[in-house]
């Protein structure tokens, strides 16, 4: 694909749609949202308002930090604080639909739908790619941005046309616009991060402990393995316990998946085949971890397991 003439057509395709009207769009700061900002900011301007919802289910610190690279790029990003009303919409939930309708609810109904209004907007950018549109058309898992695919008609519920500049491409594609577009390596080359965020990531319930304990797991596998050239690699809550022992006493523990996969697209995955002495000291690590004294390595491909938990 000439991914310049891509980047061409959506530009005048964006010009066209939303003409002098405002255009809306979410930052989660990974690298299809990061595109569709950084192409629509090209084709819009000032007409586009971005936003980042602080949903309180993203990693340590990484609010913040997307907002300020954003800026470096003279693009203007507002955060949004509704770390309460997403925990409050997971609370009591354990299946895993249930806690992926009730963040998009939050999401689309409440706190975007509420900035939409406020702001004006017409239109909703989303960075919908064909993997997340193929996976929830067959039913396998069901994407938290894929609307007008399952029969449901945004002007209609939300009160805003959707915009899906990315629907033809596949990860491999967007990570090809992204270096077009000037976007840094550090955003660019960011491995997959779900949009639910860490919610795919805890098994059961969703509370503020256990975020706690999988955010300070992710950042140690992230840390443990950034040099390790997977796709993919991310910690996993399960909501079994094991028992333990920790300071000559027994323990009942959680425990962690550690999961690191290797892709083209996402769409089949074979499992890295990581040195010994790395896992082990990734183990070592989050059994240091309060509360933690199970730390597993999952070996499933995909198929036929999936790529996240939930």
């Amino acid at each position: 694909m000439d991914y310049n003439a891509f980047i061409e057509q959506q530009v005048k395709e964006l010009r066209a749609t939303v003409g002098d009207a405002i255009a809306i769009n979410a930052l989660s700061g990974g690298v299809d949202s990061s595109v569709v900002t950084a192409l629509g900011h090209r084709a819009l301007g000032s007409q586009l308002k971005t936003v980042l919802i602080d949903n309180a289910l993203m990693r340590e610190g990484e609010p913040q930090w997307v907002v300020e690279r954003f800026a470096e790029m003279g693009i203007p990003v507002e955060l949004v604080d509704a770390r309460s009303e997403f925990l409050g919409a997971l609370k009591g939930l354990t299946d895993p639909e249930w806690k992926r309708q009730a963040i998009t609810n939050t999401f689309y109904s409440k706190v975007f739908g509420r900035i939409v209004r406020e702001s004006g907007a017409r239109f909703l950018l989303h960075g919908t790619i064909l993997t997340d549109i193929e996976e929830t058309v067959a039913g396998i898992k069901r994407q938290h941005n894929i609307l007008a695919q399952l029969g449901i008609d945004p002007q209609k519920e939300y009160g805003y046309q959707v915009v899906e500049p990315l629907k033809t491409l596949r990860k491999d594609g967007v990570r090809a616009v992204s270096r077009l577009l000037g976007l840094p390596k550090a955003i660019a080359e960011r491995i997959p991060f779900p949009g639910p965020a860490l919610a795919t990531r805890i098994v059961g319930e969703v509370t503020q402990a256990r975020l706690n304990t999988v955010r300070a797991a992710t950042a140690i596998v992230e840390e443990e393995l950034a040099d390790s050239g997977a796709f993919q690699y991310l910690a996993v809550l399960l909501n079994d316990c094991a028992t333990g022992i920790r300071d000559g006493r027994r323990e009942y523990g959680q425990i962690i998946v550690v999961r690191c996969i290797e892709s083209l697209d996402a769409r089949e995955a074979t499992v890295t085949r990581l040195d010994w002495a790395k896992l082990e000291r990734i183990c070592q690590r989050i059994t240091s971890l309060p509360g933690v004294n199970r730390c597993l390595y999952d070996l499933t491909p995909k198929p036929p397991a999936t790529v996240e938990y939930v």
